[in-house]
């Protein structure tokens, strides 16, 4: 059997790589008839079908984060070096060349938030290219409150075309299921779970700038106020820690790719972070953290983090909005890792059905 992914081919986010290496992985561990997974090469910007003006300023939009993090050679280094660990197809998607892309028996899309109605949710994310008994959504993401009015019936008629579809958060199911009437939407864990720890000890990396052991790893993809900044330095000066940030332009550790995300995350003495896969590695390497709701514009992207939180019973680690507590840096995930067992079989019982493997 051979198997595509289509995901957000991001060269700068930590969360997006590893669960593209994930499904990969996982599909090939999981199941002997897959001999073949690779992962569709592709760009937002040729893959979208849109009008003229929206062309260029996705065009424009690309060029000034590409020359924006030329400069920045160390970390895409790094990043590049762990995209060697995916499969890619040769070729680079386009619409006019999409019989090319025609002779997988599946496609998977997923997870990440490949359906964000206000970045993704594309033609090209909705499989319009593959015959419609191929299309498997896995861990498909929404990470928005709902579907915007001039959009849903476009996402619905393509929504009942799927053979199979997993979403990642409550939220998502609730949508899709209200918008179509469908009730097989299945909400399964990030592919990200799926390996164990040992499994991602094999392409985990020791950042070269890490000269000290203790140290608070900060990971927020939206904004810190000036107060959560005051507490996590006030954490950190009672542990005698180094506080990391792993978005700080100016910090040395900005130059680390997933690899070395891996390591800092297995290795910290308390994770501060609003990002969902942080958590999650958090989570996987028995590591107290703390999850702060994301400040700043967003769109619902607390949503994925809640189910998170929900499903594995960690309430408790959610920020308090005041202090960081006692209780915060210690941790018994003993009941999060039965759950984990439970939901790693139902993952991959959902893809063996889909997938129509009879091992």
């Amino acid at each position: 059997m051979k198997i595509a992914i289509v995901t957000i081919n991001d060269n700068n986010n930590y969360g997006n790589r590893l669960q593209n290496y994930a499904t990969q992985e996982m599909l090939k561990k999981m199941y002997r008839s897959v001999q073949e997974v690779y992962t569709i090469k592709n760009s937002s910007i040729i893959n979208r079908k849109t009008n003229l003006f929206e062309y260029f300023l996705r065009i424009f939009k690309f060029l000034y984060r590409k020359f924006k993090y030329r400069t920045k050679n160390k970390r895409q280094i790094c990043f590049n070096e762990f995209n060697y660990k995916v499969t890619w197809t040769k070729k680079t998607f386009n619409w006019l060349e999409k019989s090319k892309f025609s002779s997988f028996d599946y496609y998977i899309v997923g997870s990440d938030q490949v359906w964000n109605p206000y970045y993704r949710l594309s033609e090209f994310e909705l499989l319009d290219f593959v015959n419609d008994e191929k299309k498997v959504a896995f861990s498909a993401s929404i990470s928005a409150e709902e579907i915007p009015d001039n959009m849903k019936l476009f996402a619905k008629e393509r929504f009942l075309k799927f053979k199979a579809i997993s979403v990642r958060e409550d939220k998502g199911k609730e949508i899709i299921e209200d918008l179509t009437g469908r009730k097989d939407i299945e909400v399964l864990v990030d592919p990200t779970m799926l390996l164990t720890s040992d499994e991602w000890d094999k392409v985990a990396k020791r950042p070269e700038q890490l000269q000290r052991d203790k140290y608070i790893l900060t990971y927020f993809l939206g904004e810190l106020s000036d107060s959560r900044k005051k507490e996590i330095q006030r954490i950190a000066k009672e542990n005698d820690c180094e506080v990391i940030n792993l978005l700080d332009e100016n910090d040395a550790f900005f130059a680390t790719g997933p690899s070395e995300f891996l390591y800092l995350e297995k290795n910290a003495f308390l994770i501060c972070t609003d990002s969902f896969h942080s958590s999650i590695f958090a989570i996987l390497y028995n590591r107290p953290f703390v999850i702060f709701n994301r400040e700043g514009n967003v769109q619902g992207m607390n949503s994925r983090i809640e189910t998170l939180l929900s499903k594995f019973k960690l309430e408790n680690r959610e920020y308090n909005g005041k202090n960081i507590t006692n209780e915060n840096l210690h941790h018994d995930y003993t009941e999060a890792y039965k759950i984990l067992e439970q939901e790693r079989e139902k993952s991959k019982n959902f893809l063996q059905k889909a997938l129509d493997i009879k091992e």
